[in-house]
């Protein structure tokens, strides 16, 4: 059965969800996942982790993701994007100075409140389930830390666009929302796309045409253990080593350094992820096919 990652690059008015639904069909495999809902509004970077692989998805999504977005200054919408209903619309007087002082307060560890317009959950409700029905509740305010924002330059009238990186969990439509109020004149999110995530970039992205025009779309996929590629490699030189990590027990390996590792098998097969502590090896997640 197929088993890796696709990085796919979302286009525009698809759902994480639709490319899900494409590629099971696509590969005539179940199990399929993503790492990090994007918009249907955005593009970029989505990878879709196939068969065992599902099983990496929980790593892919606390990685840190970098975005280009467009950045509309003077209009505020009910959903923080040019996609929502606009609520107001004020004169625009800064230029490019003032935006720049004005990212300085953004930038690093930050607070910031979800859009009513999300998937997350008040009281078991997802917010834009009540958002639709034109309520609005108060959500709390969440730490995320943006590592990177630059203004890249100006695409028209009030128009700007800038460069993101930031931790999981970083909605850069209330970014965009935030930085407009900060300003005075209120703001929102033009348009979207994510050049980085899990440590892909769009370098490593295939677009839904290709995959549908390939002869052999599983020649598409990477090795799930590419998303480890941090972690140093351990190959098992024992039978009896391999045995216990594949049987999930703990190995005695006295002399290896703490720390996680990407761990194989005699022959070179990716075994597990696993950690090291006291000589000790336990394994935190196995990807071999059983």
């Amino acid at each position: 059965m197929p088993s890796g990652i696709l990085v796919i690059d979302k286009p525009a008015g698809w759902t994480s969800m639709d490319v899900c639904a494409k590629l099971r069909g696509v590969f005539h495999e179940k199990r399929v996942g993503h790492s990090g809902t994007l918009d249907p509004m955005a593009t970029g970077v989505l990878p879709i982790f196939i068969g065992r692989a599902t099983r990496a998805v929980e790593f892919a999504e606390k990685s840190d993701k970098e975005y280009i977005a467009g950045l509309k200054l003077g209009v505020i919408t009910n959903t923080q994007d040019t996609t929502g209903e606009v609520l107001e619309t004020r004169p625009v007087q800064i230029g490019r100075e003032q935006l720049e002082r004005a990212l300085e307060g953004f930038r690093g560890d930050i607070m910031q409140i979800p859009p009513m317009f999300s998937a997350i959950k008040i009281n078991g409700k997802k917010l834009y389930e009540l958002a639709r029905k034109g309520r609005e509740v108060e959500r709390p305010a969440r730490p995320v830390t943006i590592k990177a924002l630059e203004l890249l330059g100006q695409q028209g009238e009030d128009l700007y666009t800038i460069r993101v990186r930031c931790t999981k969990g970083t909605y850069i439509r209330a970014l965009c929302h935030d930085i407009g109020q900060a300003l005075g004149c209120g703001g929102c999110m033009a348009s979207l796309r994510r050049t980085m995530a899990a440590g892909f970039t769009l370098k490593d992205a295939v677009s839904m045409e290709q995959l549908q025009t390939a002869s052999d779309p599983a020649s598409l996929l990477l090795p799930v253990d590419c998303l480890f590629a941090g972690r140093p490699v351990l190959m098992l030189k024992s039978a009896e080593v391999e045995k216990k990590v594949r049987n999930g027990m703990t190995a005695v390996l006295p002399g290896l350094a703490p720390g996680e590792y990407r761990v194989y098998s005699q022959d070179g097969i990716f075994l597990a992820l696993c950690q090291a502590q006291g000589g000790k090896l336990t394994t935190i997640k196995s990807f071999f096919e059983v």
